[in-house]
């Protein structure tokens, strides 16, 4: 195998990890313990006995005494607030576009707890059923959007007038969510467009998001379009296209994430752990101010690779359009880059300003940094990475993580935390 080339420039000198990076409890990931399921095809649910309506314009509590049937489109309208009992299991058709709706103004108080988590599965029997059975939840809120319109649509064929998003709500609550499983989502709603596990647009800053794990699907994990929540312990397994998807302006901290790819999953377009677009080129940004911007801390971004596949994999975070991230106290492994910026980066100016990376470690097998301007200069490049660490070479994911492949309970602690890795001077 194949060293990783951004050691050849001869700016690393080796250190004891524990010495330079104190990964504490979060390395262990205790927060995904006893509520997430990493083979959620194997789960036995029970059958559903109760339908939900396609319309609910008045408040309504969802009991966990009984097992629910989501059959097609469900907007949640009117103002009113759909509460779910902790441990309440939502069945999704899947031979029908199915997603739930929540329009602006309506609110979803979704909370359920670790021995108890909320779960929307699809309604296909264990052992059958599929990334994109069904197709996802989507939240729409009256927070802010970066286009000069200061609204959005949701992408679809869903009814006109539920599916618009944004204004200047920007404390608003949007929703609740907390302890949720959403299993087997990101259905192909038309020609054009598929759906996403959980989509988030427009979130005010008070919503509440956490504890939320999105597996197996076959759109985006989690998508957020625009606004300003914060958003913590959040997993995104396996999914076929990115799993972490921002756009439309959105601001926001993410803490405490977890997203695990496999490098034969991947959309024909490209897939990431962490796309970030500054803006929407077809509708235009008022100021350069007003570009998405996240800071992530505590993540683990891992792609299942070894010397027989790693050559499929892409890079882990991809910014677009003048977008900017800050990443922290984080893990990336398995990929071919640490970040990918795309054309509308012309210099190295820009991508100073827009990326920054602290007290992280990457294993990657090509360079840390995918740039298409011309004139890169790698020495000057990698100056980015200072005091980050890396892997002398190039690690397969089993040598790295412990237990990453267990198919019931994978673990992605470092096997040796006090291990020397190489750090970027």
């Amino acid at each position: 195998m194949k060293p990783t080339l951004h050691l050849l420039v001869g700016l690393l000198l080796t250190f004891p990890l524990c010495a330079q990076i104190e990964f504490g409890t979060t390395n262990a990931m205790n927060w995904t313990r006893n509520w997430t399921n990493f083979d959620p095809n194997s789960e036995f649910y029970p059958d559903a006995d109760t339908q939900i309506p396609n319309i609910i314009d008045a408040d309504m509590i969802m009991s966990s005494e009984n097992v629910y049937l989501m059959s097609g489109d469900v907007y949640i309208t009117n103002g009113a607030i759909v509460l779910i009992e902790p441990g309440t299991v939502i069945r999704c058709q899947s031979n029908v576009p199915t997603s739930l709706v929540v329009t602006k103004g309506a609110k979803l108080i979704a909370e359920g707890n670790k021995g108890y988590p909320i779960i929307f599965t699809s309604d296909k029997p264990a052992k059958s059923r599929r990334p994109g059975d069904w197709g996802g939840i989507h939240i729409l809120g009256s927070g802010k959007v970066n286009s000069p319109s200061k609204v959005g649509f949701l992408k679809g064929d869903f009814k006109p007038q539920h599916a618009v998003y944004g204004g200047d709500l920007e404390e608003e609550e949007t929703t609740r969510l907390s302890f949720v499983r959403i299993e087997f989502a990101g259905k192909q709603l038309n020609a054009k467009y598929r759906s996403n596990g959980l989509s988030l647009c427009a979130m005010g800053k008070n919503t509440l998001v956490n504890n939320v794990m999105v597996s197996y699907s076959a759109g985006d994990a989690f998508d957020c379009h625009g606004g300003t929540a914060n958003l913590s312990q959040l997993v995104s397994y396996k999914s076929k296209d990115d799993d972490f998807d921002f756009n439309l302006g959105y601001k926001g901290k993410i803490s405490n994430v977890l997203a695990v790819r496999h490098p034969f999953i991947s959309d024909t377009s490209g897939s990431y752990a962490i796309e970030v677009d500054g803006f929407d080129t077809k509708q235009g940004l008022t100021t350069n101010e007003d570009v998405s911007q996240l800071v992530i801390t505590d993540a683990t971004f891992v792609t299942l690779s070894d010397a027989s596949n790693y050559k499929h994999t892409n890079a882990a975070i991809h910014v677009k359009n003048l977008a900017k991230i800050e990443l922290k106290d984080s893990k990336v492994s398995g990929f071919a880059n640490v970040i990918k910026f795309d054309s509308s980066f012309r210099s190295y100016y820009e991508i100073e300003k827009s990326f920054k990376i602290y007290t992280s470690l990457c294993n990657v097998h090509s360079e840390n940094v995918s740039v298409k301007y011309e004139g890169y200069n790698r020495e000057r490049m990698n100056k980015l990475f200072k005091n980050n660490l890396f892997t002398s070479t190039f690690s397969n994911v089993s040598d790295l993580f412990v237990k990453p492949l267990d198919v019931k309970n994978p673990k992605f602690v470092l096997k040796d935390p006090k291990e020397s890795y190489a750090m970027m001077q």
